[in-house]
């Protein structure tokens, strides 16, 4: 294949705030460029992107979806995203396969809570950004005011690359057009400034354009705006209305010859080496003929083609019946079949680019974020792990039916490969299975999922809140284990001494035995008793962590040394010195940020003061809302849903993020504590 036919590729997600427009744009834009004979609409269900039961239910996306199209000769791949803050974990993972983000945001609403984080972490994957204010034909919106706060929020280099026009009917170009009719501001003006932003990216070109005065070939100024764009000295903003079609054909032609195609826009970050180890750069190169490279950004579990890998080709050709390897995986497995997606639609291809975005189906071994490739030269090869909001909230969950208890637990797991942001969680101790994702609504939709996909019901209840316990001092601690039955005794003593580490350190197992008193053939039975009373806890029953264990003394038994008594002199010498260690409860810390109508800001301060929370700080949002951010117990939310909605009368919304651990204050602690015994007892 020729780089020509790279040359031709643009890959595009559309991310922003929920209620934006970005389906109802991917409609528009599939319509204008003769994919589809009508537009669908949300609200009657019929959308190409939102194809699920569940989300034609909802009214909006639960998951990203991937539309294809062809305009001007130039292959445009939309990966079209959720934007309520629950299912942010599906608008994360799509910034890994594409070289640009379009920022949508809902031009009644403004700057929104995922319009800025959105904004901010495709900066950091380094995508080129344009924004597109959708909705230009609502009522009662205030579309200068909007510019002037994007500017504000995100800096001059967001610069107008089209403006709307009579009565937001039609826009107005403004790179190739100076002068021309405009509902607000001056065409010639945002003409002139835009030119003069992108010319500084060539010192020649800036050199030619200041002697003589004239604008420079639209040819000319297609590297340069590309290296803008790539630098993030230039974030466009177009104006649509999905709508009415007010801007479609101007967006396709933006995408299609001002948007990078792999060749131009910022490869995504690779390293080579053991996981999460970064030091060593890994250099992807959009070329058919080198070995190939693709990173999976989603796993669907479909009823009918069973485990699907949808992935982003970063370098080599990918075809049919070809040998690939599933990262460090030393046993290949065959192409049979080779997919693009349009919607719910698998349409079978014999051949992927770089640029290209395909899917591979009934291959157990592909999981979310492994890296596919040909040649074992690219076994330790991974993509720079994306950010991710740590999932806190959370529900305990069991079967409504029993002898379903199987089956829950392979279906939670199908659920939790699908979603980064969806965990799992298993404690023994209260014989509890807890799902946890980013809020109320996404576990809701798990919930939903599961009973009418999979047919299973669930009872529900709150989880025990994930408490951990910590040391804050040194100390040591032994124990001796002697017991015999009869036959053959079991012996084995141990000293060890326990140090605090800092918060999130997590836990160092250091082997400083000397002279033999503990031969290292029983070293691992002794760290496997230390790891044991760590995961029961000593103070509540919660795991203890951030702590070093050093190993330095012991004694054994010709005879009666065993595994098993080491383990058990492990554990009983860390329990000890735990309990000398002056141990403490720690709790989660959320960061919470409320978004609510101004006149219950009163309220909710208070609210969150009662809970135990502090404000940080509040941002007016406009249109009479302004966001609260702030700090709480995660233990302090579980009615927090209800209890917002009646202060707002159902106009607020919330989002929370772990934040950090922090210990519980003493009265807690002693509650906690009461609730816990340790049983001693030698196993």
């Amino acid at each position: 294949m020729s780089s020509k036919s790279i040359e031709s590729i643009r890959s595009v997600t559309l991310v922003g705030h929920g209620a934006a427009g970005k389906t109802s744009l991917v409609e528009a834009l599939l319509h204008a460029a003769g994919q589809i004979s009508a537009k669908g609409s949300v609200d009657r269900g019929n959308t190409v992107s939102d194809f699920d039961a569940q989300e034609k239910d909802a009214g909006h996306s639960l998951n990203s979806a991937m539309a294809n199209l062809t305009y001007d000769e130039t292959r445009i791949q939309l990966l079209d995203t959720p934007g309520y803050p629950d299912f942010a974990g599906q608008s994360i993972a799509a910034l890994a396969a594409v070289d640009t983000a379009l920022i949508v945001i809902n031009a009644q609403a403004g700057v929104e809570v995922m319009t800025e984080r959105m904004m901010h972490l495709a900066a950091e994957r380094k995508l080129c950004r344009m924004i597109v204010i959708n909705k230009i034909d609502a009522e009662n919106i205030d579309l200068p005011g909007l510019v002037a706060e994007i500017r504000e929020r995100f800096g001059k280099a967001c610069m107008l690359l089209d403006l709307p026009a009579h009565g937001s009917a039609d826009v107005v170009e403004v790179l190739e057009h100076e002068v021309g009719d405009a509902d607000f501001a001056s065409v010639a003006e945002a003409h002139r400034a835009l030119i003069d932003q992108i010319v500084e990216e060539d010192e020649d070109l800036l050199a030619r354009y200041l002697e003589d005065g004239s604008d420079p070939a639209v040819t000319d100024l297609h590297a340069p705006f590309e290296k803008a764009l790539r630098e993030g000295h230039l974030i466009p903003i177009l104006f649509t209305s999905a709508k009415t079609g007010a801007g479609i054909k101007e967006l396709l032609h933006v995408l299609s010859s001002l948007a990078p195609s792999p060749l131009e826009g910022n490869p995504q970050a690779f390293y080579k080496g053991a996981p999460g180890d970064v030091s060593e750069a890994f250099q992807s190169v959009p070329d058919a003929t080198k070995h190939v490279l693709a990173h999976v950004f989603k796993v669907v579990s479909d009823p009918y083609m069973g485990k699907i890998g949808i992935f982003r080709v970063h370098q080599g050709t990918l075809k049919k019946d070809m040998q690939l390897f599933v990262g460090d995986g030393k046993r290949p497995f065959k192409v049979a079949h080779l997919y693009q997606l349009q919607g719910k639609e698998s349409v079978e291809v014999d051949t992927l680019l770089p640029g290209d975005i395909g899917a591979i189906a009934k291959v157990e071994e592909i999981d979310f974020d492994c890296v596919l490739h040909d040649s074992h030269d690219e076994d330790h090869i991974h993509l720079v792990p994306l950010v991710f909001p740590r999932p806190m909230a959370g529900l305990a969950v069991e079967t409504k039916k029993k002898g379903d208890e199987q089956r829950l637990f392979e279906i939670l797991g199908k659920l939790a490969v699908e979603d980064p942001t969806f965990i799992v969680e298993r404690h023994p101790s209260s014989n509890e299975t807890v799902i946890r994702g980013l809020g109320e609504i996404h576990l809701k939709a798990k919930l939903a999922k599961m009973s009418s996909q999979y047919k299973l019901e669930v009872d529900t209840k709150p989880p025990r809140i994930p408490y951990r316990e910590t040391i804050t001092t040194s100390a040591e601690g032994g124990h001796r284990h002697k017991k015999q039955s009869g036959g053959a005794g079991q012996f084995g003593e141990v000293h060890l001494r326990i140090e605090p580490k800092d918060r999130g350190a997590g836990f160092e197992f250091v082997d400083a035995v000397k002279g033999g008193v503990i031969p290292g053939v029983f070293m691992a039975a002794v760290e496997k008793g230390v790891r044991q009373a760590l995961e029961g806890g000593v103070v509540a029953g919660y795991a203890v962590d951030d702590l070093k264990v050093t190993v330095f003394d012991g004694k054994t038994h010709a005879v009666d040394g065993k595994d098993i008594a080491f383990a058990i002199a492990g554990r009983k010498a860390t329990i000890d010195a735990i309990r000398n260690a002056k141990p403490i409860v720690l709790e989660p810390i959320v960061n919470i940020e409320i978004v609510v109508p101004e006149a219950s800001i009163g309220d909710l301060s208070g609210d969150l003061s009662s809970r135990r929370g502090h404000i940080t700080g509040t941002d007016g949002r406009g249109r009479g809302m302004a966001a609260i951010s702030g700090e709480v117990p995660l233990a302090e939310l579980n009615d927090y849903q209800s209890r917002l909605k009646s202060l707002t009368g159902g106009l607020g919304s919330y989002s929370i993020e772990f934040s950090r651990y922090a210990a519980v204050p003493p009265n807690i602690q002693q509650q906690l504590a009461s609730k816990f015994q340790l049983h001693d007892e030698d196993e």
